[in-house]
């Protein structure tokens, strides 16, 4: 999910870090989700009046979620819970210390694959190697082990947020109509509508706060 509040100049400002006060309103980390939000006006009817929108929502979105994770990877670097490069990844991978091993986006698929090999480990590939490589102090990095426990946790959770808003609206909808599984039509069925729930949930910001509710909860906080 990915919340957002309204600033004070009525400019609507993601929340990555869920922090920020004011009432929230929540969608799906997703891009059709979001880009539908802004176009059909749901966070105008949310908040129950106007809301500027920045055109670049996605964008800001995707650049902050992949600040979040560079800095979760240095904090592992630095507490002595991460370890970069092939060799390094793999002796933790054999020593069953990684929980989660992050790869760059534009490694060699077949060396990701070759170290992966067919361990049951969690891989997320949110950043370049460049953007990888920088909390090591390093031009790149195509293979980082994260240790087990609760930075691991939190990047891969950052790593799902950010690869649910960064995909390609079109490339979506093309999965969603070929894949049933993924809630898509099979072939000379209607396509799947949206995720009209989230988009409802966005509009019904306020509602729980307004009856003394705390929490998450159907759009609201």
């Amino acid at each position: 999910m990915i919340r957002f509040v309204l600033g004070p100049d009525r400019q609507l400002v993601p929340d990555l870090a869920e922090r920020l006060p004011g009432r929230g309103m929540w969608l799906s980390a997703r891009a059709d989700v979001i880009e539908q939000a802004a176009r059909r006006g749901a966070f105008a009817k949310a908040v129950r009046g106007e809301v500027h929108v920045p055109p670049d929502l996605r964008v800001t979105i995707e650049d902050g979620l992949r600040g979040r994770i560079r800095d979760l990877v240095g904090f592992a670097r630095r507490a002595g819970q991460a370890v970069s490069g092939w060799q390094a990844a793999r002796e933790w991978l054999q020593a069953g210390r990684a929980g989660l091993l992050v790869q760059a986006t534009d490694g060699s698929p077949a060396e990701k694959a070759r170290l992966l090999g067919s361990r049951q480990v969690p891989v997320a590939e949110p950043l370049s190697a460049a953007e990888l490589g920088a909390p090591f102090g390093r031009d790149r990095a195509v293979h980082v082990a994260i240790a087990r426990g609760r930075l691991a946790d939190r990047i891969a959770a950052e790593a799902a947020r950010l690869a649910g808003v960064a995909r390609p609206v079109e490339g979506m909808r093309t999965a969603a109509r070929d894949d049933p599984a993924a809630g898509g039509r099979k072939q000379g069925r209607e396509p799947a509508r949206p995720d009209q729930r989230a988009l409802r949930d966005a509009q019904m910001n306020g509602r729980n706060d307004a009856a003394g509710g705390k929490g998450r909860a159907s759009g609201t906080e």
